[in-house]
Formats: structure tokens, C-alpha cells, sequence
């Protein structure tokens, strides 16, 4: 790889993994717009090995009395921390299953499908509009049910397929379930704890497997994802504060039109 395809592969992994706009959709285009050579699975999970680490160090505070919360539940004492704990690891269990899906029925090729990448950027962009208008400002994670924290968990199972957008499509539930903007952000960034972390771990073990080695190239766009990670969700953080998810769905219209033209056209 050449030091401009880490930079960018890096830099659009960091921004795009925490906006709701498919981090996986927009690896799959990098190098069909540049013409580069696919970077491979293995970047494509060291870099979200880098946006895992860059949750962890802005959600320290979250993460800290999340694992609290599970020690205490191992001593016997339910606290609203630990429920939510369970409740994340719970809603973790759909990604899973439909990941395996996927794997063994060989739906595999979906993942570097530009044409699945265009049509669900255009659908689950008109469906987050959709929540954001009818969805109530009323909930907040404390709010958080079993019943919630899975429906959350389904959706965040269809981010498997590349276009969807791990965050946009658990926020977009979040805010179906009148969830407020920046909760609804908050939580899609804690469940994604579970699945980033598990993904990392199995693809990386099949690689190491098959006898691929973690190169540097690897390594510096890991590095770099952490980075312009924190900044991106530092940003979606401040946004959602103060304005809607409209930006986000017009940046999807927009893209995905485009590759549909490309592809149609």
C-alpha cells in the first residue's frame, strides 16, 4: 500500500465508522473511486480495531462503570449498570448469529458489492429520516429496556451488509423508539463495544491462520483510525446536541445516488 491509500483508508475508517454513513460501504468505494487495489479484510479490520480503541478512550467513563456494573452482578447485586451490561451483550447476540448466516449460506461477496453499498446508502438514509422525524425526544439510556436494547440489537445485525451503516442503523432504531439524539448515539457507541471487538478477533485469528502476517501498512492505519476517530465522534457528539440527523441523510442521497448513476448510467 502506498502512504496515500493508509492516509485515506484511515482517515475515512475514523470519520465513517461513528458518522452514520457505513464505514464498510465506504472502504468498499475507496478503492473502486481511486482505482487502488482492494486493501484487503485484514486492514479493513485493523482499522476498526483502531476505531474499537478510539470508543473506549471517549466512553472511558461509560466503559469503566459498565464493568463495575457486570462485577457487581457476579456478587449478586443488580445495579442499573450492570443491567445495561447484559442488556448490551444481549443485544450483541443478532450480529452474531446473522454474521454466521452470512458466512456459512456464502453471502460473503455482499461485503465488496458496490452496488449493495449505493442501494442501502439510499435506503437506510431515507429510513433515518424517517425515525428522526416521527421519533420523540423523551428517552435517555437510563430509559434502556431488554425489550429496546435487542430490537437495537436486530437492526445492528443488518450493518453487516455493506451501505447500512453499523451507527446510522442502531441510532435510526434508538430514535424509532423515541430515544434522544445524543442517547440514541451514546448507546449505538457502546453496543458497537462487543461487535467491533468480536469481529476484530475472529477475522484476525482466520488470517493468522491462513498464515497472513499483520503487516506495518496495517499498523499505521490502525494508528491513524484511532485519531480521526476520536475526532469523529467528539463531532457527532457536539452535533446531535444541537441539530438533526438531516446533514447525515442528505450526505447519503447524495452518495448514493451517485454510485447509482455510476452504475446505471
Amino acid at each position: 500500500m502506498t502512504i496515500e491509500q493508509i492516509i485515506v483508508i484511515a482517515v475515512v475508517q475514523g470519520i465513517t465508522e461513528f458518522l452514520p454513513i457505513s464505514s464498510s460501504g465506504h472502504l468498499v468505494l475507496v478503492p473502486y473511486l481511486f482505482h487502488w487495489p482492494d486493501q484487503g479484510q485484514f486492514v479493513d479490520v485493523m482499522v476498526h480495531v483502531g476505531t474499537l480503541f478510539a470508543i473506549l478512550i471517549y466512553f472511558w467513563r461509560d466503559v469503566w462503570k459498565l464493568l463495575v456494573g457486570t462485577l457487581e452482578l457476579f456478587k449478586g447485586k443488580v445495579t442499573h449498570d450492570g443491567k445495561l451490561a447484559m442488556y448490551i451483550m444481549l443485544a450483541t447476540i443478532p450480529a452474531v448469529a446473522f454474521g454466521l448466516f452470512l458466512k456459512k449460506f456464502g453471502f460473503g461477496d455482499l461485503e465488496r458489492s458496490v452496488t449493495v453499498v449505493a442501494w442501502n446508502t439510499v435506503i437506510y438514509g431515507i429510513l433515518m429520516l424517517v425515525a428522526d422525524m416521527m421519533g420523540r425526544q423523551e428517552k435517555t439510556i437510563e430509559n434502556m429496556t431488554l425489550k429496546n436494547a435487542l430490537i437495537i440489537g436486530v437492526a445492528q445485525a443488518l450493518a453487516l451488509i455493506p451501505g447500512t451503516s453499523r451507527s446510522g442503523v442502531t441510532m435510526t432504531a434508538a430514535r424509532f423508539l423515541n430515544y434522544t439524539r445524543p442517547d440514541a448515539a451514546r448507546f449505538s457507541f457502546l453496543l458497537g463495544i462487543p461487535a467491533i471487538a468480536g469481529a476484530g478477533v475472529l477475522t484476525v485469528g482466520e488470517a493468522l491462520a491462513a498464515g497472513d502476517t499483520i503487516t506495518m501498512d496495517a499498523v499505521y492505519c490502525a494508528i491513524l483510525t484511532f485519531f480521526a476517530g476520536l475526532a469523529a465522534i467528539a463531532f457527532l457528539m457536539a452535533l446531535v446536541r444541537r441539530i438533526s440527523f438531516l446533514p447525515f441523510v442528505l450526505y447519503r442521497m447524495v452518495l448514493g445516488g451517485f454510485l447509482l448513476f455510476m452504475i446505471y448510467g
